[in-house]
Formats: C-alpha cells, structure tokens, sequence
C-alpha cells in the first residue's frame, strides 16, 4: 500500500495506522462521528481508505472514541511521523507500520 501524507499538525504529520491482525477498519460509531464532523450524509464526500489515514476529521474520531473506533478486527492508532518525510504504510497479516521511503533496484 502507498500513501502519502496530506495533514500536518505542528511540523509532524499524524497518520492513522491498525495495530492487530485482521487490517484497517472504521466501526460504525467512528463512521458516524466522521460523516457529523465533515458535516455530510450517507458518506458521501467521505475519503477512500487510502485518504483517510491522513484526513482530519478521521484522525479526531480515532484519538475522542478510542477503543470505540476500531472496526472488526482492528486496533487504531495515530501514529506521528516527522514532516517531510517520504513515506509508505507497510504490513503483514494486517498489523501495519509506516516506513521511510527508500530506492530499491532489482
């Protein structure tokens, strides 16, 4: 998965990451609390996965719910990396860390 950071809070950038097994995923409380704070209905305008790790009002849900925000499977955390950083999210089986983007030749 490649995503790039779009928010920057006091020079560092807070990305949304899952922490367990089983893979990135909003319960139905954070989708909620995300669609009243975009002021939208029925998802629409609400950002594709990729988007959300970085969106604000996604990263808000995560840290006001808490535990309360994590879809099945899931365990959410926001993450903050230095500002103007390249960088990826990597996993396996679902568990996910953001690494820095490094040239590769095969």
């Amino acid at each position: 998965m490649d995503v790039r950071g779009l928010w920057t809070i006091r020079g560092n950038m807070e990305v949304v990451i899952n922490r367990s097994h089983g893979g990135f995923g909003l319960s139905q409380v954070a989708c909620r609390l995300i669609s009243a704070i975009k002021k939208c209905h029925n998802l629409e305008g609400f950002p594709s996965v990729e988007e959300s790790r970085c969106d604000p009002a996604v990263i808000q849900a995560v840290v006001e719910l808490g535990e309360l925000a994590n879809g099945p499977n899931a365990e959410l955390k926001v993450v903050e990396i230095p500002d103007g950083i390249d960088w990826t999210i990597e996993e396996y089986d679902g568990v996910e860390w953001i690494a820095e983007v490094h040239r590769t030749w095969r």
